[in-house]
């Protein structure tokens, strides 16, 4: 028998209470309270499809049992923009091609801001390959990712400089 408890957690900026098993991975959680837009990939974190932002570090959501994440903030790949406003780095990857089928994309966002939040902020090629090498795309030869990433990351330094 699975033990359950209720836990607090903020996802996107909102707050919501949720009862999971123990056993229960933040990827099954999220999906199951609607965060579809989590992808459910390899489940083993080969893939990175998954990956979501725990108080600003991207996680594999599969190998993240949920009630070890306690009070910290999730953020998915709709919780750094909208449709109506979105993320420099969701414009960037849009605009030079870098999304194909688009499966891949929302873990590679999320592995890129938390690169460029974490690591650098003006990366070169091989810190990108480092920085996404938890994240695999069989549609496109990575040259756009890269390219979309430089862009992205141009396009934030500037929006910080702006403020």
């Amino acid at each position: 028998m699975t033990n359950r408890k209720t836990l607090k957690m903020t996802v996107n900026d909102t707050v919501r209470n949720v009862e999971v098993a123990t056993n229960e991975t933040l990827l099954e959680t999220l999906r199951r309270v609607g965060a579809v837009e989590v992808k459910c990939g390899c489940e083993k974190g080969d893939c990175g499809a998954c990956a979501v932002l725990l108080d600003g570090m991207a996680v594999d959501s599969c190998l993240t049992l949920t009630h070890t994440v306690g009070t910290r903030a999730i953020t998915t790949i709709k919780g750094l923009g909208t449709a109506e406003a979105p993320h420099p780095l969701q414009t960037a990857f849009a605009e030079l091609g870098a999304a194909q089928c688009g499966y891949c994309t929302p873990g590679m966002i999320i592995a890129t801001q938390s690169m460029l939040t974490h690591d650098t902020a003006t990366p070169d090629e091989n810190d990108i390959r480092h920085g996404l090498s938890g994240n695999l795309c069989r549609c496109t030869g990575y040259t756009k990712i890269y390219d979309a990433v430089l862009e992205g990351a141009k396009a934030m330094r500037e929006t910080e400089a702006a403020k």
